[in-house]
């Protein structure tokens, strides 16, 4: 029988043999590619964490320093960025609360303020970072990169990227194991447009469930993707449909965390793929169960 994938994450429990996790993308930068800025202010940032919470967000995903290329942000701007706003949720909800950084220093800054997750969209570049998770409770999520964020980089090469993937990610997952981080605190992403071009991205997408094969949960962040506007011939912001097509493609080759922009519109797509897969009931059950009288 597979192991359960029961877990505690943050202050809530997760079954992802029976549930998929959303997890909201809230940018405290002004300068993301997605939103332009628009939660910049702190305000508007805890504002829309909340938000995506009451809306069926079961995580917040926070993140002060964009992957793309970009102008250095120094440690002490991106923790003035961060940490009030975790602050800010934790203190009136349950939401689990993730913070998107490469940064060992600010891991340990944003946990210490209940942050319940790290997503290390550098794949441990921060040689310190796993040992900063491995005195905590967080779990870690680790995502597939080549080379340092926020620098230009020659063109995407991958002999066959699917592999090439999956090696990165176990040779990841066994260091942070050798450092402490228990296994039932990992999380593998496999960095959709992370120094991957469309091919590559749209590679595996399509082969999402040979992922599955680290044992881990594994998190898809497909959401506005360039990927996406490619495929499709759409600018920033024109791409929730082909977003919500390639967050059910994963789901259904076995992705079990989401991680997207439009939230009411990604609960109620995975909330139908759940039901689809049987890992959901409806909320009800009316259509053609009552009797027909004549009359």
């Amino acid at each position: 029988m597979a192991p359960t994938r029961v877990r505690r994450i943050g202050r809530r429990e997760f079954d992802f043999d029976r549930q998929v996790a959303v997890m909201a993308v809230i940018n405290r930068t002004p300068d993301s590619f997605s939103d332009g800025g628009a939660t910049f202010a702190l305000d508007a940032a805890v504002a829309a964490a909340l938000e995506a919470a009451d809306a069926g967000a079961d995580w917040v995903d926070i993140g002060g320093v964009p992957f793309g290329r970009g102008p250095a942000v120094s440690v002490a701007e991106e923790l003035d960025r961060v940490i009030p706003v975790v602050e800010g949720i934790v203190a009136v909800s349950d939401v689990v609360v993730s913070v998107d950084t490469y940064s060992a220093e600010v891991a340990r800054a944003a946990i210490a303020a209940g942050a319940g997750v790290i997503n290390d969209t550098s794949g441990l570049r921060d040689e310190a970072m796993t040992g900063v998770v491995a005195a905590s409770d967080a779990t870690l999520v680790i995502t597939h990169s080549v080379g340092p964020p926020r620098v230009e980089k020659p063109a995407a090469r991958f002999d066959d990227v699917v592999p090439e993937v999956i090696a990165f990610l176990q040779e990841r997952v066994g260091r942070a194991e050798a450092a402490g981080v228990p296994r039932d605190r990992l999380i593998v992403d496999p960095g959709h447009d992370l120094d991957k071009n469309t091919l590559h991205s749209l590679e595996l997408t399509r082969r999402f469930d040979e992922l599955l094969r680290l044992g881990l949960p594994v998190m898809a962040a497909v959401s506005n993707k360039d990927f996406i506007g490619e495929s499709i011939d759409r600018a920033q912001g024109q791409r929730l449909e082909g977003s919500l097509a390639a967050m059910v493609a994963c789901i259904l080759k076995g992705a079990r965390i989401v991680r997207m922009h439009d939230i009411p519109s990604t609960v109620a797509a995975v909330r139908m793929t759940e039901a689809i897969l049987g890992l959901r009931p409806p909320v009800r059950l009316e259509h053609n169960t009552h009797p027909t009288h004549n009359v």
